[in-house]
């Protein structure tokens, strides 16, 4: 039998997208048959209308990124749906509340459990797969950010993996607690154009193909540098990233896409008083997720809109799939070819 994780009732069975042999390629995935969990004390059970991919699945699924000790091993940690079930001594929340969500793991799949402090109210106005969307993208910048980096009205910022979905959250929430400037990098034309067309888009890009980024922001900030720098590459930004900051500056690392390795002066870290940290969300504390997930919704979910709202913070979805296509949905993200978010639909 597997174990997707507590209070599971053996009896009732629920749809998910499942693993063949534990982990694989994206042709490993399927579409079967679990145990429905149910809630314990504390905890809510939440029917899923969608949920959000995130580049963690896919370390996930090729067996390279575990889920937390106590999580669910079904994949997925992004959700918006309704409460189907309360757990014992949850009182702030009702049956069929519509909620989104943050999960340790179990999105992809008909029912949820997880605790009542990581959802929040479904905005009226988001549609399911616009709210499904937020959770991860914009926990993760918000971490980042704010707390992590610290970031006060009038820095500047430089923010990598630009058109990516923390790179566009990461992008707006910038902009939206008052930073100067905003210098977006990705790795083609197309995402630079499309970042420069959103109403608080960067502004400033650079192509880290073809540019020297550090140069770029040096010039946006006048000589100045960034005060902070959210970083997702690791070894082949790290020279220009350092680069980049400016005295005084914080970089928030998370993610070492290009790898974890690389030949590093000290110095420039020493006499330019430069904080860098590293910072990961899934793997926090409870009670941890449960206070950033409570700020966030006080400080910043009722700004955001769906693409065609009035804003000031918008989400941005590059494709909706039906969970019946997961593959194709996979294979997308894998081709990092998306500009915004990719969603999955529980059909």
């Amino acid at each position: 039998m597997m174990d997707i994780g507590q209070h599971v009732t053996r009896h009732i069975a629920m749809r998910a997208i499942l693993i063949k042999d534990g982990k694989g390629p994206v042709e490993n995935l399927y579409l079967g048959e679990v145990p429905t969990p149910t809630p314990g004390p504390g905890q809510v059970l939440v029917k899923i209308k969608a949920f959000g991919l995130n580049r963690m699945d896919i370390s996930q699924r090729e067996g390279q990124y575990p889920p937390p000790a106590g999580s669910s091993i079904i994949l997925g940690v992004e959700f918006s749906g309704h409460i189907s079930a309360l757990g014992a001594g949850v009182s702030d929340w009702k049956v069929n509340d519509e909620v989104l969500g943050l999960a340790g793991g179990g999105a992809y799949a008909e029912f949820i459990v997880l605790p009542s402090s990581h959802i929040l109210h479904k905005p009226s106005h988001l549609s399911w797969t616009e709210a499904a969307s937020i959770p991860e993208n914009f926990l993760t910048a918000f971490q980042a950010l704010v707390l992590s980096a610290e970031l006060k009205k009038g820095g500047n910022v430089l923010v990598h993996a630009a058109a990516s979905g923390v790179g566009v959250s990461a992008i707006q929430l910038a902009r939206f607690y008052g930073a100067k400037t905003v210098t977006a990098t990705a790795s083609t034309k197309e995402k630079l154009d499309w970042l420069l067309t959103l109403p608080l888009g960067p502004t400033h890009v650079a192509n880290y193909k073809t540019e020297d980024f550090s140069q770029i922001v040096k010039k946006a900030t006048d000589n100045k540098g960034a005060d902070v720098v959210v970083d997702f590459v690791g070894k082949t930004h790290w020279e220009r990233n350092i680069e980049s900051l400016a005295v005084d500056g914080h970089m928030t690392v998370l993610a070492l896409l290009s790898g974890s390795r690389a030949d590093v002066d000290l110095s420039p870290i020493l006499y330019k008083r430069l904080r860098i940290q590293g910072s990961t969300l899934r793997s926090r504390s409870v009670p941890y997720q449960a206070d950033l997930i409570d700020r966030f919704g006080r400080e910043v979910l009722k700004h955001i809109t769906g693409l065609q709202g009035p804003g000031p913070i918008r989400v941005y979805i590059h494709k909706v799939y039906p969970w019946t296509d997961i593959q194709d949905a996979h294979r997308e993200m894998q081709s990092n070819a998306n500009s915004g978010k990719i969603i999955v639909e529980v059909v």
